[in-house]
Parts: structure tokens; C-alpha cells; sequence
């Protein structure tokens, strides 16, 4: 890989998918630092040795043998590829502040007041919705349309956490007309939920860490038999992303131990209605919401 013949975009996009490729032959500390350097790409280019330390939970001298690992010279090398591709792209560089801003805001409040603990999840959930436009461009949501209009039949799962997700969305596409089965998993049978699944078929995944074990088992089962997969995760390297056809990525906050799904329902509501848009068009569209 070039370290010094990219523009700085091109530079951090190569050496990203760089770390991805070579993500599952690193050993499992290095893992470790390459999900930090994958998901806070900002924090990782911006912030002292000493503080990716703590953040990541690796030691400074891992840090450095990772960059190493990758061609650089110290961690210094490698974290200038990504301050430079962030000021070339004019990102954001405020939401990794932000949510260390809300948590120190927290110590101390009262969670006995009811009105209070709201707010709490009003400015969680808004931070998470504000830097949603940061983890899904305008082409990620496209593609992942894409693969809804052009599935026969739509396969979804989400266990835990991210069932009302997974609802969300099987509940939205059925209102579309969309051929759509959800893989609830009752009595064990998840698998057996999906044993029709094809080349023409789509299964929609969705995971956050920790992930579901049944999640990732369904995922590999519709891949080797041939189906595109749409997932809906936190980190490019989840057991799902590293399956799937394309990849919508999602930060939610933590407040009190509870992480929000505002971010990741505003996300499922674009891609239902984008699809019932595109399927009928904006006169005709049908009412997702008309039978709610």
C-alpha cells in the first residue's frame, strides 16, 4: 500500500479497507485495536496515544505493533492518515466529544426524577440521530433499496435488542406488498424459517454488539445458499457485516446502561419507505402507517 501517492481520502478509505481485509488474521489484541481504529476513525487520527489507550483497552505498545503491522513506521504514522483525511473531507469532529460530554453531564443526576431521565434519552437519542448522516451516506441507503427492490421474497431477523427493529421493518414492507417473512425464531425453528431462501432472495440482518449467536448462524446459512444479505450492525467488522452483500452502520448512545434505538428506527423507516416510494412512487405510494 502507498503511504505517500493518495490523497488523504483515498489514503484513509485504502488503509480502512486494508485492516478489514486482513482483519482475520490479526491476533485477538490487534483485533481489538482495529475495531477502535474502525469505529472511532476520528478519535483514533485526533487523540493522544495515551487516551486511544484507555479507550481501546490496549496497552501503547500494542497500538504501536498495529501500525507496524500495516506498514507504518509508530502510531503516529499511521494516526496522521486519518487526521488528514479528516480535515480534507471537512467531517464532523464533534460526536465522540458530544457523547463523553453527555456521559460526564449525567454523573451525579438524580434518576428518580422522571422528567430528568427523559432529557437524558432526548439528548442521547439526538446525538445518535445527528450522526447517522455521518455512518450512512446517501449511497449506502441507496444500494441497500437496491437490494430490497431486486429481492423475490425479503428474509428478516433481529433477536434482543434489535427485535423491534427487525419488526419495524418486516411489519413495513408487508404494508409495501413486499413478499417478507420474520424470522422470529419461535420454538427454534429459525433456521428452518429460512430453508427457502435463494439467489433471488434477500435477508435482512440486524445485530449490535453483543451479537446473536442465532443472528450470525441464519446469516451464514442464507449466504451459502446463494441470498444477499443487508446489514444493519454497529462496527464493519461484526460477525454479519463481514457476510453481507452491503452494510448500514449504526452508533447508538448509552444512557444509564440502556442504549437508544432512535438511530436505528429512523434508519429502518428510510429504508421501508425509500423502497415504497421507488416500488409505487411518490403519487401512489402506499401508507405504511394506515393499518398502524
Amino acid at each position: 500500500m502507498s503511504r505517500n501517492e493518495d490523497t488523504p481520502l483515498a489514503s484513509v478509505e485504502r488503509l480502512r479497507q486494508e485492516i478489514l481485509d486482513r482483519y482475520d488474521s490479526l491476533s485477538k489484541r490487534l483485533k481489538q485495536i482495529a475495531r477502535y481504529v474502525l469505529d472511532e476513525p476520528h478519535a483514533f487520527g485526533l487523540e493522544t496515544l495515551a487516551e486511544i489507550s484507555e479507550r481501546s483497552g490496549a496497552q501503547p505498545s500494542a497500538i504501536v505493533r498495529f501500525a507496524k503491522h500495516f506498514g507504518f513506521s509508530g502510531a503516529s504514522q499511521m494516526q496522521r492518515v486519518f487526521r488528514d483525511g479528516l480535515l480534507s473531507n471537512h467531517a464532523q469532529l464533534g460526536y465522540n466529544e458530544r457523547v463523553r460530554a453527555f456521559s460526564a453531564s449525567m454523573e451525579g443526576a438524580n434518576p428518580v426524577d422522571s422528567h430528568a431521565v427523559l432529557m437524558e434519552f432526548v439528548h442521547g437519542s439526538t446525538i445518535a440521530l445527528d450522526n447517522l448522516p455521518e455512518t450512512v451516506t446517501g449511497e449506502d441507503l441507496q444500494r441497500a433499496i437496491d437490494l430490497v427492490a431486486e429481492a423475490e421474497t425479503i428474509y428478516i431477523i433481529g433477536y434482543r435488542r434489535s427485535f423491534p427493529v427487525a419488526s419495524y421493518l418486516a411489519y413495513s414492507l408487508q404494508q409495501t406488498g413486499k413478499r417478507t417473512t420474520f424470522v422470529d425464531g419461535i420454538a427454534g425453528l429459525s433456521l428452518q424459517q429460512v430453508r427457502a431462501a435463494g439467489a433471488r432472495d434477500l435477508l435482512i440482518a440486524v445485530s449490535y454488539h453483543p451479537y446473536s449467536p442465532e443472528t450470525t448462524e441464519v446469516s451464514e446459512f442464507v449466504v451459502e445458499r446463494g441470498a444477499a444479505l443487508l446489514a444493519i450492525t454497529d462496527t464493519p467488522v461484526s460477525p454479519i457485516a463481514k457476510l453481507a452483500s452491503s452494510i448500514l452502520l449504526v452508533r447508538e448512545t448509552e444512557v444509564r446502561s440502556f442504549r437508544s434505538l432512535s438511530a436505528s428506527l429512523c434508519l429502518a423507516q428510510a429504508l421501508a419507505i425509500g423502497f415504497a416510494f421507488r416500488h409505487s412512487g411518490p403519487a401512489d405510494a402506499p401508507g405504511i402507517e394506515a393499518q398502524g
